[in-house]
């Protein structure tokens, strides 16, 4: 089980990351990874923080979630002999940070710039691999450094997706449920409880969180990262990844890019809970109340991505059993997308 050692967040919690280190006993050079945009929100203060505080740097800026991107920032640490790396960013720099950083068995620091997904903490990385999105084992933090203040001014919509991917954990569980009844499959309490906590506390508090808010973008964080140490107990990403998940990667093979993750396993899990025959209205109102699509539409998908996607989506990581079973007809998935409204 891989947790972290320390989390700090807090408004201005970027300003003590050198103290962080410190504390953690970390040594040598830092590779900083961030992305285009990022550089500007906190690359460079990181890097003014690590040389005030004795440590030397250099950074690297990521441009695409894909495999090749961890190559290259693996042989710039060989290269500079970095002692630990720090992914910077809304996602892809972290997934790429955590992924090298268990390459080079050296540890690594996860510093959100939005509260977008639950990636921020866990041990598992999303990355794209021969054309295909994949989820891929990697290190957890040894620490995450959420600075409050940035994360809250970010764009509403990641904090409304960050919300949906917590969501998304309801159906997670119960296709866990569901793999360990008809496929002997290993369940743990404990990660699934904490999970569903996890997913409660943001459908409960949905009214309140709204951008711009400190207090609701510390919510949000912790749910993330609740989410990821579920994960981390379960050995897995069971707890928060099922047929909602699935059916957001087969929309992304279908038309890359068209919406964030956590949009589309919002999106996801409204028709996964009507499968399971479950609250899938509960799940529609608090995504509505979050500010997160609720309808197809509302992310540029037409009927027919949505249709094609839930044929799909048993294909993907087949290994994982979940309440897609096999696969749908075109007739179920057509009922079950205009059942729910999200087409």
């Amino acid at each position: 089980m891989e947790l972290p050692r320390k989390v700090v967040a807090a408004s201005g919690a970027l300003y003590e990351i050198a103290e962080i280190c410190a504390d953690l006993k970390l040594k040598g050079k830092a590779l900083i990874l961030t992305g285009p945009n990022t550089i500007q929100v906190v690359g460079r203060e990181i890097t003014s923080q690590l040389e005030e505080g004795g440590y030397e740097t250099q950074s690297l800026i990521t441009r695409a979630s894909r495999i090749e991107e961890v190559d290259r920032a693996e042989a710039l640490a060989r290269e500079m002999g970095a002692g630990f790396i720090i992914g910077a960013g809304g996602g892809r720099s972290i997934d790429i940070a955590k992924l090298s950083s268990l390459r080079l068995d050296i540890p690594f620091i996860s510093v959100p710039t939005a509260a977008s997904h639950d990636g921020i903490c866990s041990a598992q990385a999303s990355l794209t691999v021969n054309g295909e999105t994949t989820s891929i084992s990697a290190h957890a933090p040894l620490a995450i450094v959420a600075d409050i203040h940035i994360i809250s001014n970010a764009p509403g919509r990641l904090l409304a997706a960050g919300c949906g991917d917590i969501i998304s954990n309801y159906t997670a569980i119960l296709d866990w449920k569901l793999a360990c009844r008809l496929r002997c499959e290993e369940y743990s309490e404990y990660a699934a409880a904490l999970s569903g906590m996890t997913a409660r506390m943001i459908v409960d508090r949905a009214p309140s969180i709204r951008p711009g808010l400190e207090d609701a973008a510390k919510v949000v964080v912790q749910a993330l990262i609740s989410s990821g140490v579920a994960m981390s107990i379960a050995g897995s990403s069971r707890p928060a990844s099922g047929s909602e998940h699935k059916f957001a990667h087969a929309v992304n093979r279908i038309t890359p890019g068209k919406a964030l993750h956590g949009e589309l396993c919002g999106l996801g899990t409204i028709i996964m809970m009507y499968l399971h025959g479950g609250k899938w209205i509960m799940i529609q109102d608090a995504l509505r109340q979050l500010g997160a699509p609720t309808t197809a539409a509302q992310v540029g998908l037409d009927r027919e991505t949505v249709v094609g996607a839930l044929l799909m989506a048993h294909t993907i990581r087949p290994e994982r059993y979940t309440i897609l079973g096999t696969g749908l007809t075109r007739a179920a998935a057509i009922r079950a997308a205009e059942a729910t409204g999200v087409i």
